[in-house]
């Protein structure tokens, strides 16, 4: 590895139920495209980002591997995240979006594809091409993407490969008990897509007074927390200095009683099945 890339690169890996490997945290690109987008992800992979998260839908994927391919970065060492989104699903629809998703990035391999929105009458179909595209090694991994407790169980037919992942909007203020305690029993690992609430929480008293007390930014305190939950974390920033903040979450811990209070944040009753 090429160390002018390793900046801040904390390289902590989790195992996925597949046995492949996964960066803790990476960076989410949701709005970011054109040239914005790709120097975003090349100053993300500069300062020790190895996880980056895209869709089809984002219109951006081409960037991402441009900004890829020019980070000096061998391809091994970046984890790219990709979905197939609602219109593409399908059988056949899945497996014609997967190429159009591995030529826009210029790579041979995606390393996480994952359905984006569950759809009435095409999760089956859909899964079915998922599991055939990591089978010819066009993907490494499998997962889903704001799946419910009901739609997860449609898919996880008898004989059919367990997700690898099930990424979901987490924070202390919104996420889905059940649905953690059910991707847990299950061994599908959560990821905490607007970890930082897009901004909205981020003046909220009782984290405010939480971020004080560690001298850590309220930022770092909801990804912290995510991270003791093991969750994945992909937040979404654009400036060197947020990129960084969001990085620098490896040399602190919160202690039980506060993340109990974090924990005491939720107003959510549940994801929406979708």
């Amino acid at each position: 590895m090429n160390d002018s890339y390793a900046e801040l690169a904390p390289e902590r890996r989790i195992t996925l139920n597949d046995g492949n490997e996964m960066p803790v945290i990476g960076l989410g690109t949701w709005g970011l495209d054109g040239e914005a987008c790709y120097h975003t992800v090349l100053e993300a992979l500069r300062i020790g980002y190895r996880l980056i998260d895209t869709a089809s839908m984002y219109g951006n994927e081409g960037e991402i591997g441009r900004a890829v391919r020019d980070s000096g970065l061998g391809r091994s060492e970046v984890f790219i995240t990709t979905k197939v989104a609602t219109s593409e699903q399908g059988h056949e629809g899945t497996l014609a979006a997967c190429q159009a998703s591995l030529e826009r990035l210029q790579v041979s391999q995606i390393d996480l594809y994952l359905i984006h929105w569950p759809t009435v009458g095409k999760d089956r179909d859909t899964w079915r091409a998922m599991e055939e595209l990591r089978s010819s090694g066009l993907v490494r991994s499998i997962g889903v993407s704001n799946f419910a407790i009901p739609r997860l169980e449609e898919i996880m037919r008898p004989g059919a490969a367990v997700p690898a992942v099930n990424q979901i909007e987490m924070s202390p203020f919104a996420y889905d008990r059940d649905v953690v305690r059910y991707c847990s029993e299950k061994g599908i690992r959560m990821e905490a897509y607007s970890p930082l609430t897009r901004g909205a929480c981020l003046q909220e008293k009782e984290l405010l007074q939480i971020a004080s007390a560690y001298e850590r930014s309220p930022a770092q305190v909801l990804l912290r927390w995510a991270l003791q939950k093991g969750f994945t974390v992909i937040p979404k920033a654009s400036s060197t200095d947020h990129l960084r903040e969001n990085l620098s979450v490896f040399d602190f811990e919160l202690y039980f009683g506060d993340m109990a209070k974090l924990d005491a944040l939720n107003t959510t009753g549940g994801m929406i099945d979708g």
